[in-house]
């Protein structure tokens, strides 16, 4: 077998293990055996790769590898799960910025000498160049806001929209400038700083509480800009790579505007948190209502049927294993205890779920919004830690609230909630929770780890009876 006929050969079986991968991603249970299928492919394809013929360079190959190596496993190692998400938003903006500097590389090496392009190359490396560096700018903007370097909430300007119409329509003109054979250093540098500027003013307006579906659409376009690049390069392998990631990306980002039940166009244009409305204030009239450590723990150890919903603020806190302790010690009093998770809860796609499998929260024990939420008007207590916004009732009964129509998890149709909050500040969505203001509904604030600490601490003197009455009326007998 000829050199090359078996590089075709690894890189087959790299994409295979791309698609298997990608597909054991989609359960919690067989995720983690996933991610070390697809890394195992990466590792064939980039072996496959060094040992092309012809290949040139290699020491400044190992240097990259080395340098870019050791940056990117320590940030991974260093980095909390409350910094996931920038980290995912940063690391997507390399990629499309590697596919932009690569397309651009390629334009150069082709023209250089006289060199002409062929229509559909000219295309290709346009249209990779400038999408790879709307992700670029874009990730770059969503991770300062995550971060915190830049206010999160939206900030529209009357000149947003029309800014962005422009920007688009120049990117359109200067790929098809250079399409047309004007293939000359300028244009390119043209091209490449307007996408930059796009990007840019893409995100800037968008609100933080967008943020998991504008991470999905950065990394289908990194993925679509992957795949212009390997046609570029005449790379089979990242071709498929890079379309396994704009598919998947985009999929995404159509659930994730689905889950929020906005259009696309209403997440990239509609200013949804450019104000704050409430404050924090209460509404005339409402009244919060308060509950002690004791209170909250005996009013959950006599339950029979508890649902947790975590949200940003366990991230925060880093409470995910005492919510874990504090939920078995529940179950071993014979509390039925499930936990609700919302698609866009956090600040990224499955951020609590990655974050509840740190704690080693049982998958059975983890159910989707549309799977728990006919079974809240069953349930004795709802615990809410730190999640704001997809609790907010407003979105089934206030047409006039900015995220009316969202589906939200229904725990105030639970018999009693407990929210775990800091103070009465909105979410980052920036709008009031009429729920805080429910009569069923009692407030516990504080640190949500140093909360949890103190309930799993309480929990534990609770003296229970050998016998307590079930909603039925009928009694049940508790073990000690």
């Amino acid at each position: 077998m000829s050199a090359s006929a078996a590089i075709g050969v690894a890189y087959l079986v790299a994409s295979l293990t791309f698609i298997i991968g990608l597909r054991m991603l989609s359960s919690p249970v067989t995720a983690n055996r996933g991610n070390r299928v697809a890394a195992a492919g990466m590792t064939i394809a980039l072996i496959a790769t060094l040992l092309t013929p012809g290949l040139a360079n290699y020491g400044l190959i190992a240097a990259g590898i080395i340098v870019g190596g050791a940056i990117g496993a320590g940030s991974a190692r260093k980095v909390r799960m409350t910094a996931m998400p920038q980290m995912v938003a940063i690391f997507n903006g390399m990629g499309g910025g590697a596919a932009a500097l690569v397309s651009s590389l390629e334009f150069v090496h082709r023209t250089s000498g006289g060199g002409t392009l062929q229509t559909g190359q000219a295309f290709t490396i346009a249209l990779g160049a400038a999408i790879g560096s709307v992700s670029f700018a874009g990730s770059l903007i969503a991770f300062a806001k995550l971060q915190e370097i830049m206010k999160g909430n939206a900030l529209q300007f009357q000149w947003t929209k029309i800014a962005s119409g422009l920007l688009v329509v120049a990117v359109l003109a200067l790929v098809v400038v250079i399409t047309l054979g004007t293939d000359t250093i300028p244009v390119l540098i043209a091209l490449l700083a307007v996408a930059v500027i796009l990007g840019l003013v893409l995100v800037i307006p968008i609100g933080g509480a967008d943020m998991p579906v504008v991470i999905s659409l950065m990394n289908s376009l990194t993925g679509l800009a992957a795949a212009l690049t390997g046609f570029v390069l005449n790379n089979e392998l990242l071709i498929v790579a890079g379309a396994l990631v704009g598919a998947s990306g985009t999929l995404l980002t159509r659930l994730m505007a689905r889950a929020m039940n906005r259009p696309l166009s209403n997440v990239l244009f509609g200013s949804f948190g450019a104000t704050v409305t409430g404050g924090g204030e209460l509404p005339a009239g409402a009244t919060v209502r308060e509950i002690s450590v004791d209170d909250a723990a005996v009013l959950m150890s006599y339950s029979q049927r508890v649902v947790i919903v975590p949200g940003y603020g366990l991230a925060v806190a880093q409470a995910q294993h005492q919510v874990r302790e504090l939920a078995d010690i529940l179950s071993s009093r014979g509390v039925q205890v499930k936990y609700a998770i919302h698609p866009v809860a956090g600040r990224m796609p499955g951020h609590m779920n990655v974050l509840l499998a740190e704690a080693d929260v049982p998958y059975s024990e983890v159910y989707e919004m549309d799977a728990i939420n006919g079974e809240f008007p069953s349930t004795d207590v709802v615990l809410v830690v730190g999640a704001n916004d997809i609790t907010n009732p407003a979105a089934r009964s206030d047409p006039s609230s900015p995220i009316y129509g969202m589906p939200i998890l229904n725990v105030d149709e639970a018999q009693h909630i407990i929210v775990l909050k800091r103070s009465m500040r909105p979410g980052f969505a920036g709008i009031d929770n009429p729920l805080y203001y429910n009569p069923r509904t009692a407030m516990l604030f504080g640190d949500a780890k140093d909360s949890l600490q103190k309930l799993v601490a309480a929990a534990k003197t609770v003296a229970m009876p050998r016998e307590r009455r079930t909603r039925s009326g009928e009694p049940e007998v508790v073990q000690r």
